[in-house]
C-alpha cells in the first residue's frame, strides 16, 4: 500500500482517510468549531476551505461538488446560505487553528479548528483594495494624449492648477496602501514556507517539472511535493498549469 510522502495517513487506507476528512468537514460546518488532534485539524483545513470556495460561487455545479464530499443536505444548505455569504469579502483564510493542551490518556496534541466568521478589519480591507487597484492598473491600457499647441494648453493648465494642487494635497494626506506580496506566478501564488507547509489560504499545489496542479480533493495531493502554491485552481491555470489527471488539450 503506498504511503504519503509527508506525514502518516489518517485511517487504514485512502478511502478511509477521505471518509474521515469528509466527516470532520461536515462536523465543522455544522458546529462552526470542533476539537480534534493537530494532525487532523491541519489535514481537514484545506478541504474545508476549498468547499467554502465552492459555496461562495453558489451555482448548481458547485453545490454538486460539495455534495460529493458532504452528504448531509442540511449541512450543505447551511454552508451555502449561512456560512458562505459572510465570507464573500474574504479571499482565503476561512478557518483558524488554535492549539490547546494535550489529551489525557495518550498525551496527543489537541487543537480547535473553527470558522472565521467575523468581518474583515480595516487593515485587511486596505490590503484587498490595494490588490484590486494593482489588477486594474495592469489591465488598463496606456492612453496616449494628443499633442496640442502651447497657446491652447496654457489657459487650460492655468485653470487646472488650483485643482491639481488640491488633489495633490488630498492624496498626500491619504494613508499609504499596504504592500501587496507578489508570488512567483502573480499575486495569487506563493512559494512554500521554510518548513514546506502551505501559506495560509494557498492550498493548491503546483509541480514545475510536470506543470500539473493538485487540489486538496485530488487523490495525489498528499503525495505531491509542492514547489509553488496557488490560492485557487483558476490562478494555477492562468499560470500555465494543468489539473492533474487531465491532458493539456482537455484543460
Amino acid at each position: 500500500m503506498p504511503t504519503p510522502t509527508k506525514g502518516p495517513r489518517l485511517g487504514g487506507g485512502p478511502a478511509h482517510e477521505r471518509l474521515l476528512l469528509a466527516n470532520l468537514a461536515t462536523q465543522l460546518f455544522e458546529h462552526r468549531r470542533i476539537t480534534t488532534t493537530e494532525a487532523k485539524a491541519k489535514r481537514v483545513r484545506p478541504l474545508a476551505e476549498r468547499l467554502i470556495t465552492f459555496a461562495k460561487r453558489g451555482d448548481l455545479a458547485s453545490r454538486r461538488r460539495v455534495l460529493a464530499v458532504v452528504r448531509d443536505k442540511t449541512v450543505v444548505h447551511e454552508l451555502f446560505t449561512e456560512i458562505a455569504p459572510p465570507m464573500a469579502e474574504r479571499h482565503g483564510g476561512y478557518t483558524r487553528i488554535t492549539k490547546i493542551g494535550p489529551r489525557k490518556g495518550d498525551n496527543a496534541p489537541m487543537a480547535v479548528i473553527e470558522l472565521v466568521m467575523e468581518p474583515l478589519t480595516a487593515k485587511q480591507e486596505t490590503v484587498r483594495e490595494a490588490e484590486a487597484a494593482t489588477k486594474r492598473a495592469a489591465k488598463k491600457p496606456a492612453k496616449k494624449a494628443a499633442e496640442k499647441p502651447a497657446a491652447e494648453k496654457a489657459p487650460k493648465a492655468a485653470a487646472k492648477a488650483p485643482a491639481k494642487k488640491a488633489a495633490a494635497k488630498a492624496k498626500a494626506e491619504e494613508p499609504a496602501p499596504a504592500p501587496v506580496e507578489e508570488g512567483p506566478y502573480g499575486v495569487d501564488s506563493r512559494a512554500p514556507l521554510p518548513d514546506g507547509d502551505a501559506p495560509e489560504g494557498f492550498y493548491v499545489k503546483g509541480n514545475k517539472d510536470s506543470m500539473k496542479y493538485h487540489t486538496p480533493a485530488s487523490p495525489w495531493y498528499d503525495k505531491t511535493v509542492a514547489e509553488v502554491y496557488f490560492r485557487t485552481a483558476e490562478a494555477a491555470e492562468a499560470a500555465g498549469y494543468v489539473e492533474a489527471g487531465k491532458a493539456k488539450d482537455e484543460a
